[in-house]
């Protein structure tokens, strides 16, 4: 038996040899985003009491975002390649992944911070010329409420297979382990740990122009029963014709163990009017079953990219944010980005 173990340890050696990467190169890039900022509502003055004489008390409008991103490769003797990839944000890590390229068979990804898992990737596939309709609504100033509800999740650190069978057709499966805390990285310490969340996507391109995805996904409930799950669901539909691009998106929470079911839809329309300009504008709805007021929100946007600049605007409005009344949102943004 021992012979067996040492013959087993050898030749598994062996393969991780046989396997090996050959050096690569690696490149350096890297944005900088000059923005201002203006908000209302609770938003723009840190959730205190919002009267009349504090509305506007929210600070410096302007700010700079920069990120800067390395990402390195090599070539396995079978002809698959590794890649490494970190983004650094102001300095601090906001994204580091590993992607193991199959060829054919796909690709296999793992990303320890910020990147969306299975049916987080298509979480929003509404077109729109700079962010989304949600972007910068918050109805306290200070996040805790969030923005907008109804937008499904797959996890953002974990694993994620994506593998395009054909011209057709496109999956994509997310795995996002449970965690525990305080315990980091590799570390299986900590308690108060949650179910791990499992969700996939099929993509179709049935014909020129048009796509269509539909997801499936169970989530951690986040209630003290850890082993419960949320049912996420969502599909979308993607349409391009000349200059514009239309969309439409359903998606669908089943909460564990309460009525508290969010449905949400989304609609938007861009129109690129050439190669540099592109308008956009973006509806959304989202119900939930134990609240009376539809959340509704609206988002207006442009964009005009020069070389590696791009300028940009947005301007979003919400109201009964999280399907409460009299929770409202405000959000306007004019930026613009250098690319390096």
């Amino acid at each position: 038996m021992k012979n067996w173990k040492k013959a087993g340890l050898t030749a598994l050696a062996g393969s991780l040899v046989a396997t090996s990467a050959y050096a690569g190169a690696v490149t350096v890039s890297g944005t900088a985003n000059l923005t201002y900022t203006a908000k209302s509502g609770k938003q723009d003055n840190g959730g205190t009491a919002n009267t009349d004489s504090e509305i506007g008390q929210d600070g410096n409008r302007w700010g700079l975002n920069k990120t800067i991103s390395f990402a390195g490769s090599g070539e396995l003797d079978n002809g698959w390649t590794i890649s490494v990839s970190q983004s650094l944000n102001a300095g601090s890590t906001t994204g580091v992944g590993i992607t193991l390229d199959m060829g054919d068979a796909g690709s296999l990804n793992f990303e320890s911070d910020t990147g969306a898992r299975g049916i987080g990737k298509i979480a929003d596939m509404m077109p729109t010329a700079d962010e989304d309709v949600g972007n910068g609504i918050d109805v306290d100033g200070s996040l805790t409420l969030g923005g907008l509800s109804g937008g499904v999740s797959g996890g953002t650190k974990g694993f994620h297979y994506a593998n395009t069978i054909s011209d057709m057709l496109e999956i994509g499966i997310g795995y996002a382990p449970k965690a525990a805390t305080p315990g980091g990285p590799g570390s299986v310490q900590g308690s108060g740990a949650v179910a791990s969340t499992v969700s996939g996507f099929v993509k179709l391109d049935p014909m020129d122009g048009l796509e269509i995805g539909f997801g499936v996904g169970e989530k951690a409930a986040g209630q003290t029963d850890a082993s419960l799950t949320d049912d996420h669901q969502t599909i979308y539909a993607t349409y391009v014709y000349g200059g514009f691009t239309v969309g439409y998106q359903m998606s669908d929470i089943s909460a564990a163990g309460t009525t508290a079911d969010d449905e949400a839809t989304r609609w938007g329309i861009l129109y690129a009017v050439n190669d540099e300009v592109s308008i956009s504008y973006q509806s959304h709805e989202n119900d939930d079953a134990t609240l009376t007021p539809t959340e509704e929100a609206h988002g207006i946007s442009a964009s005009y990219t020069s070389g590696g600049m791009t300028f940009k605007v947005h301007r979003n409005t919400a109201d009964d944010v999280t399907n409460i009344v009299s929770n409202e949102s405000e959000h306007t943004e004019v930026g613009v980005t250098f690319a390096f």
